[in-house]
């Protein structure tokens, strides 16, 4: 039998949560085709300022990477967006010329950011805030430039100023109304928000109309209705959102200010249906992901033929995604001649709280600096609860003033527990008790709830506990005993609280032991050199021994001199000076290591300071969770059956990454022909020379497990082999547990996840950009630091001390 086939323009949030709603409803009814604008696979549109306010990379907010599509076998035309569409003959064509067939089609194009169309708003440097090309480039700019202009003082605009800020950007809000985020909150409510933003280093300029962006090439800055001017360097765009429908409309479809659209998601054309930002229903163009996700599950249920009532409209709320700053709106918000408030404001925490009010019925709410009463409220408005009953001041109280605050346990099924995701308590009650759920992780990755802002993590838990007692799953364990916090929480929480030193961490993060101990100190003090590469100052006593010494401690409580030696070449005066020290100082063991180097053990710990000294040579760190030495063959220059110059790659790579900290060991291999005799292989990163170019290999580095590295690409260059190098450290610096090599690591993110990143031309430019300007100033020789600091070597290398 013949499958449906299904198209859907739009690789979006709201269009790709459809499809999945689909396929959870009837895997093998349809052959489904997804059109994508972006470069992208599918991701989490609303996470994309925690990735402007460093707390989540890009690989965060992936929601659904290629691996996805492969394993529900959907062809993904991405990077070509679709251009024309003939609703008669059933076929969309691709900006590339690809025309593609559809039995049924789903338009879920989205939104643009809205650009003012005044003078200058095509200069350089004018930014709309809306993917993650934007804010990619808005990343890049803040290294270049200081001073940004956001005009807009909404939702976005805020989110984006933050960001900016956190760059080290001088950043002002211009916003044309009197209060800020006034769609969602009423006047007391923006001024407190503005107040704590510019405890944050925001400024602002308030009803104020941008006339003209100056500037000849580049924005140099604004001028305003009044005729008062600002300088600014960037200029970034938050003045509103606007559908896109130009392909829908030269299609003949109805549009208005959206796609219209029935309460089944149809559209005016035969098997072409619309959701998401480019729809429009009852009037009604929503820009909030919740009514997204209730419209593409009645349309999946429509398509695969289940009984299905329609989409009757959405009560919208929305949050602030800024530190410290956490506010919650919903509905009405503005008094009239029906809707009456009632209000409360707390001057000693500084929190806010309004209830809008028709009939008897709660129609709006507005909660400012204490967001903890937002399911209690919301539940109210969605049930249409009548409160004539009640007291004003009951009504208002919180669930510790006596006030009545249900636990999630005793929510109605059809309650939104995530309201990133959409989704209900029902819908996490059914998963855990049809698909043996055990977890918030399991939960999560099931049925997409807490995996955004992760707010919900709590109530899952609490649905997790209720459902299944004593058998919910243990929480994975911290990164040691002083903790349960993972990884990933504690950096989040390291950017996001600007946390800037062990102690800080400890204090704020309340681990156990307010000293940490030998598991967590090394890892939070390279958590700190990665998130605050300028700021942190390294803090040597949270290192390992070996690394304090720079060498490693041995059995005999002695320790090895291991010189650089590039790419394994060295010269007979180096040679000479090794002997020399190894007769002088009485050393027992002179070795070649498997790195190609010439190690001396069993060197007394006083000594080292003078050894180093008189071998004149540097330190090969090779003690170090850092960039190890590069292993070569010969290569072409004397070997008969080598392709490429593999000591000079081998050296180039060597300098250009040495000293370099990582979460773990990081060995390379370069051999100029596929005999390997580097053994690149099995290298964290291994290169074998070939006719044409560089075939590299990542990953071959698992530590006690053998692990054979995995073919990443074949380039042409050598300056390629170095860049793809770079990116890789860099991606695997900020994304790495410290001390899981890269073998684990790949196989954590998924060796198509890390392909993807590193093969981006675009990625791998910025990848390189940040690692370069995390070390700068730090690739020093620690042997030499050490000779030219008497106190440091007096301290460390006395009899007794380590």
């Amino acid at each position: 039998m013949m499958k449906e086939r299904l198209l859907l323009i739009g690789n979006g949030m709201a269009g790709v949560r459809t499809i999945e709603e689909i396929l959870e409803r009837d895997s093998s009814k349809y052959e489904i085709t997804i059109i994508g604008e972006e470069k992208y696979t599918n991701y989490n549109r609303i996470m994309l300022s925690n990735v402007l306010q460093n707390k989540m990379t890009v690989d965060e907010i992936i929601t659904n990477p290629m691996q996805w599509y492969e394993e529900n076998n959907i062809k993904l035309v991405n990077h070509d967006p679709a251009v024309a569409m003939d609703t008669e003959r059933k076929e969309v064509t691709t900006e590339s010329g690809l025309k593609l067939a559809y039995d049924k089609c789903i338009i879920a194009t989205g939104s643009r950011a809205f650009i003012l169309p005044i003078e200058g708003s095509q200069l350089e440097g004018v930014i709309g805030f809306r993917t993650i090309d934007d804010t990619l480039l808005m990343l890049e700019q803040a290294k270049k430039y200081k001073r940004a202009a956001v005009i807009g003082g909404g939702l976005l605009g805020l989110e984006a100023a933050k960001g900016l800020v956190d760059q080290g950007m001088e950043v002002t809000v211009i916003h044309l109304e009197k209060w800020l985020m006034e769609t969602q909150l009423n006047e007391p409510a923006g001024n407190l928000l503005k107040k704590d933003l510019e405890k944050q280093g925001i400024q602002f300029l308030m009803e104020k109309k941008t006339t003209r962006i100056i500037g000849t090439t580049r924005v140099e800055g604004l001028e305003f209705s009044d005729g008062t001017t600002l300088e600014a360097d960037v200029v970034i765009m938050s003045v509103g959102i606007r559908p896109v429908t130009q392909l829908a409309k030269d299609a003949g479809l109805t549009v208005e200010r959206g796609i219209v659209v029935n309460d089944f998601m149809e559209t005016s054309a035969a098997d072409v249906y619309a959701v998401g930002e480019c729809a429009q229903h009852n009037n009604m163009v929503y820009g909030l992901v919740a009514p997204l996700y209730e419209q593409g599950k009645v349309l999946a249920d429509l398509l695969t033929d289940r009984p299905v009532e329609g989409y009757k409209g959405s009560t919208v709320s929305t949050s602030l995604k800024v530190s410290g700053c956490d506010l919650f709106s919903a509905g009405i918000i503005r008094e009239s001649d029906e809707v009456k408030s009632i209000e409360a404001f707390n001057g000693l925490a500084n929190s806010y709280k309004k209830l809008f009010i028709k009939d008897n019925h709660i129609v709006g709410i507005v909660l400012y600096g204490d967001v903890s009463e937002e399911n209690r409220y919301h539940k109210m408005l969605r049930d249409k609860k009548d409160i004539s009953e009640l007291n004003p001041v009951t009504l208002l109280a919180s669930a510790e003033d006596g006030g009545v605050s249900d636990s999630v346990v005793n929510w109605d099924d059809a309650d939104t527990v995530c309201g990133c995701n959409g989704v209900t308590k029902g819908t996490i009650v059914g998963a855990i008790q049809t698909q043996g759920l055990t977890s918030v992780a399991e939960v999560s990755r099931c049925t997409k709830a807490g995996n955004s802002c992760g707010k919900c993590k709590g109530d899952i838990g609490e649905l997790l506990a209720h459902v299944l007692g004593d058998k919910v799953a243990q929480a994975p364990t911290g990164i040691c005993g002083c903790t349960d916090l993972t990884r990933d929480e504690i950096v989040l929480q390291i950017h996001e609280k600007g946390l800037m030193t062990s102690k800080e961490v400890f204090k704020e993060l309340q681990f156990r032991n307010e000293e940490g101990c030998s598991k967590c100190r090394p890892a939070i003090n390279f958590y700190l050199n990665v998130a605050f590469p300028k700021e942190h100052e390294d803090e040597k006593e949270s290192r390992f021994v070996n690394e304090r010494m720079h060498g490693n401690i041995q059995k005999s409580g002695q320790f090895s001199v291991i010189p650089r030696m590039r790419g394994g070449q060295t010269t007979p005066q180096q040679l000479l000076k090794i002997a020399q020290v190894a007769e002088k100082y009485n050393v027992p063991l002179v070795k070649v290591t498997g790195s190609q180097r010439i190690g001396l053990y069993g060197v007394n710990k006083e000594d080292l300071p003078d050894i180093w000294e008189e071998l004149d040579m540097t330190s090969a760190s090779a003690y170090a969770k850092a960039v190890r030495s590069v292993k070569t063959c010969v290569g072409a220059a004397f070997c008969r059956f080598g392709t490429q110059d593999s000591m000079g790659l081998g050296i180039k790579l060597e300098e250009r990454f040495e000293y370099i900290d990582t979460p773990h060991k990081f060995k390379m291999g370069v051999s100029a022909c596929p005999r390997s005799c580097a053994e690149s292989g099995v290298k964290d990163f291994g290169v074998i020379g070939v006719e044409n170019g560089f075939q590299i290999y990542i990953g071959g580095n698992g530590g006690t497990e053998v692990k054979e590295a995995q073919l990443l690409t074949t380039v042409e260059t050598e300056q390629e082999v170095i860049d793809i190098c770079g990116a890789m450290l860099q991606y695997y610096r900020k994304t790495g547990e410290y001390a899981e090599r890269t073998a684990p690591w790949i196989e954590r993110l998924g060796f198509d996840h890390v392909k993807a990143i590193l093969l981006d031309p675009a990625q791998r430019q910025a990848l390189n950009a940040e690692l370069d300007e995390a070390v700068a100033g730090k690739r020093k020789d620690p042997w030499t630091e050490v000779r030219n600091n008497e106190n440091n070597e007096k301290e460390l290398y006395t009899v007794g001390r380590v």
